[in-house]
């Protein structure tokens, strides 16, 4: 009797045992399942969040339905974008000399630095048209989401004929727009009849330079501005996170950081200061800042599909010329990599000037110097 009710007994707590875990097991189930679905809405929230902080917003594109009024004389191209235009010198029906400018990072067809200075002598006792237009993106110029280095010179071909400047014509570019320069000197030699590079931008990644060269410049950058050209170069799909976060600084140009300016880039700034520019500043960004600067950091220090220093003579029976101008103190481009440059195109002319910045193309007389380098030169 006793062995059977002590039997009776564990059965009876057997029993209660097996219908309270299956309980136990479904609230940890249920637990862990909520707990599952919580992290995946939060992961597919981060996602969503990630995606929009990366993810730029389509440009402000002008003459758009709702967009933004067109001012300036445009040209459309063989693709349906538009080329806004500005005309400098003399009327191009009597001009002898044709000129295209390529404005620099930050700037648009207004910024036409040899225009701005060159004397109303020279411009009409030679004879001098130039013609500066807005850099896909900027200004009134439609953006090109497909822009690369070799785009441009294409887009300047097209300008050119349908201003009809003839079958060659010179071209010269500051800064930012210098860098396009050794990109008409590859795709469009055969048009062009002279070129200058005014402290044109150097791509640290560049083949043609020597490791420990390239790296010595790179690190002589802000550490900000070496983090900004890391990004676009390795991983360009962040660059517009990288350019509009707050967490860290981003790039030293963009912010218009006074520190990376010499004493005559900051005298120019001080003296030359055009107050005409207030007019249009907004202008320059209006279309977005991804289509304008960002892209230039993209195209500007990403891979490129040749390296200028592998460059031929574009004129070898000494009919035209390029011309380098840089100055040794300039805070953006070092003179160190110009030099390098230089040296493995002894075509080029090279112009190296002691205690100039990066500014140095609007310092009094500038203007007439390099245009009469460019014009009396052969060779």
């Amino acid at each position: 009797m006793a062995a059977a009710a002590a039997t009776k007994k564990i059965s009876a707590a057997s029993a209660r045992s097996h219908t309270r875990r299956p309980n136990a097991n479904s609230s940890m189930f249920f637990y862990s399942g909520l707990l599952g679905k919580v992290l995946a809405i939060c992961f597919v929230g981060f996602i969503a969040w990630a995606y929009h902080e990366i993810t730029p917003p389509p440009p402000k594109k002008c003459g758009s339905p709702n967009g933004l009024p067109i001012t300036a004389n445009r040209i459309k191209l063989s693709d349906g974008r538009h080329l806004a235009y500005k005309e400098h010198g003399v009327p191009r029906e009597r001009a002898s000399y044709k000129m295209v400018f390529v404005h620099g990072f930050d700037c648009c067809r207004h910024d036409a630095a040899v225009a701005a200075t060159l004397s109303p002598d020279v411009i009409e006792s030679l004879g001098i048209y130039i013609v500066s237009f807005d850099r896909p993106g900027y200004g009134e110029s439609d953006p090109n989401p497909k822009r690369t280095e070799k785009s441009i010179p294409f887009d300047i071909q097209e300008l050119a004929d349908q201003l009809q400047l003839g079958s060659k014509f010179y071209v010269v570019g500051f800064s930012m727009g210098g860098q396009v320069i050794w990109a008409c000197l590859k795709y469009i030699p055969h048009r062009l009849a002279g070129a200058v590079l005014l402290t044109p931008v150097v791509n640290y990644w560049w083949r043609g330079f020597p490791r420990n060269v390239s790296t010595e410049a790179y690190y002589k950058q802000l550490p900000r501005d070496q983090w900004t050209l890391r990004i676009s170069h390795y991983i360009p799909w962040l660059t517009y996170w990288w350019n509009t976060q707050t967490l860290f600084p981003s790039s030293s140009v963009a912010a218009n950081e006074p520190s990376i300016l010499n004493q005559e880039d900051t005298e120019v700034v001080m003296t030359k200061y055009d107050p005409s520019r207030e007019k249009y500043v907004e202008q320059v960004r209006q279309q977005g800042e991804f289509e304008s600067l960002h892209r230039d950091l993209i195209v500007g220090f990403g891979k490129w599909e040749f390296d200028p220093m592998e460059l031929e003579n574009p004129f070898p029976k000494n009919e035209g010329s390029v011309h380098l101008w840089q100055g040794d103190e300039d805070g953006l481009v070092p003179v160190t990599l110009q030099r390098y440059i230089a040296q493995k195109l002894p075509w080029i002319h090279y112009h190296e000037l002691p205690g100039s910045g990066h500014m140095f193309p609007y310092v009094d007389g500038m203007g007439d110097k390099i245009v009469s380098e460019l014009l009396n030169s052969r060779g």
